[in-house]
């Protein structure tokens, strides 16, 4: 059965449900993972995303902050819903699909913007939350299984605009980047964007900040999909829509997608 899936942190499923609507018209993928959805789930709105055919959604909402939720036109069901580090924070959530695989959607914890966690909490709470993540894989290894999302680090040095520049910041540190080859390791996954466009600066994200952000292209990588090494083969046709980014009241993030043959 193949299948395109997209992964996308929407900063708020309410706020940029036209942009929402308009991925899924334009670029039809049969699966859509959403962070930050920023709604209580019953506050989501699907029945714009049913109309399209979007009409499965497993979700985890929390009003204001957070939340995951994927949309499917394909038969999915619930596979569990993980709290990592103890938050109490709606950042996982996982479905199946009726061919056995599982997708994990998470939205990893940002970290703030020191990184030092004696000094910023919420630093230590990204890295708790990252040997949670890689703790659960040891213990339950995944087996036909796809893993996205916002994991809020960019890995290698061609995912970031600068790597020297960047090497202290949030996102790029060595530890950060030490935590997430760990939790790769454990659960037997592999980098599906990398597979397909394994060489040349790749960025997902490009910040508010910029007022020119297309001009100035310093972005970084921070949406990922993952396939467990059994399934690995079966992924193709990788690519970051970055015109996305450039749509009208955006998210800071674009739509990153991946095809599976299974």
């Amino acid at each position: 059965m193949p299948f395109t899936l997209a992964t996308w942190n929407i900063n708020s499923v309410r706020l940029r449900e036209p942009i929402v609507l308009k991925l899924l018209e334009e670029q039809a993928p049969d699966v859509l993972c959403l962070q930050e959805c920023k709604s209580p789930v019953d506050k989501i709105p699907m029945d714009g995303f049913a109309a399209l055919g979007y009409t499965h959604m497993v979700a985890r909402g929390q009003k204001g902050y957070n939340g995951v939720a994927i949309l499917s036109k394909l038969p999915m069901v619930e596979a569990g819903a993980e709290d990592h580090a103890g938050l109490g924070h709606a950042r996982h959530i996982a479905g199946r699909l009726e061919n056995g695989v599982t997708i994990h959607n998470f939205y990893v914890p940002a970290g703030g913007d020191v990184a030092d966690r004696e000094v910023n909490e919420k630093f230590g709470q990204k890295l708790d939350y990252l040997t949670d993540m890689r703790d659960a894989f040891r213990a339950d290894l995944p087996k036909k299984s796809i893993l996205v999302g916002d994991l809020n680090i960019a890995p290698r040095e061609d995912d970031v605009w600068d790597h020297k520049k960047l090497l202290k910041v949030v996102s790029h540190t060595p530890v950060e980047v030490a935590h997430f080859n760990e939790v790769m390791e454990s659960g037997d996954w592999h980098d599906v964007t990398r597979a397909d466009i394994p060489d040349g600066l790749l960025y997902s994200w490009w910040s508010y900040r910029a007022k020119d952000w297309d001009t100035a292209d310093k972005g970084r990588r921070l949406d990922h999909v993952w396939a467990t090494g059994d399934i690995k083969a079966a992924a193709h046709s990788s690519r970051v829509y970055r015109d996305a980014r450039g749509w009208e009241k955006p998210s800071d993030h674009a739509p990153v997608f991946a095809s599976f043959d299974l």
